[in-house]
């Protein structure tokens, strides 16, 4: 079961009993895992592997997931997924569980959005220079991403800073406040390649030695 509500994502993970036996596990359809923490052991699970894409995808390493497991719920974060390098699909993850009553500190997924009136009417270039920031929270007010408004954008001057970013109720910004996120660049103006100039006296003296080669072989010729 997985559902997705506030972006707080549910899976149900079943105690893993089968340690050493992996691609049996995978063959009925199960996603090896495990989740530990500051004050949890590493314990082994599995989870349904469709299940597991599914919050993956709308999860990413940085939405707080809702481990369901036969000792109580947990808070966590999709801490690493190990790809097979031939089929490209998950084969094992690991999850991070919070501690409860701390916070959290990590990198969030950056999200541009609006019109910038030096894109648009100035012909620039939006530059990211930044695409997550550092910030930190409480599992509970984690955001799935933060937007950035790039409508603020109105010259070839103008700069987003990190600081700009408006941060969620519960949310502390961690990056160096003043790091630039997004810039406009001026238009590269493209210039028309000149052609080099040809050296028609050049052309000429090699068209006369030809010439003068070819009567002189003819001259010999008749003379022999």
């Amino acid at each position: 079961m997985i559902s997705l509500n506030h972006m707080t994502l549910t899976l149900n993970a079943e105690k893993r009993e089968k340690i050493g036996k992996l691609e049996s596990l995978r063959e009925a359809g199960f996603l090896p895992a495990v989740f530990y923490g500051h004050k949890k052991e590493s314990t082994p699970i599995q989870i349904k592997k469709s299940e597991f894409l599914k919050a993956w995808r709308a999860a990413g390493e940085s939405t707080v997931i809702k481990l369901v497991t036969p000792n109580g719920d947990l808070e966590a974060l999709i801490h690493d997924v190990d790809i097979d390098p031939v089929t490209d699909e998950p084969r094992h993850a690991d999850f991070y569980v919070f501690e409860k009553g701390h916070k959290v500190e990590i990198s969030i997924p950056l999200e541009f959005e609006g019109i910038s009136p030096a894109i648009k009417d100035l012909g620039g270039v939006l530059v990211k220079v930044l695409y997550e920031i550092k910030i930190e929270a409480e599992p509970s007010n984690l955001p799935h991403d933060l937007k950035v408004d790039i409508s603020s954008l109105v010259g070839f001057q103008s700069q987003i800073l990190a600081k700009d970013i408006k941060m969620p109720h519960g949310v502390e910004l961690m990056e160096n406040p003043e790091e630039v996120v997004a810039a406009v660049s001026e238009p590269k103006e493209e210039k028309e390649e000149e052609a080099a100039p040809v050296d028609l006296s050049q052309i000429e003296v090699e068209k006369k030695g030809k010439t003068d080669d070819g009567e002189a072989e003819g001259e010999a010729a008749k003379s022999e």
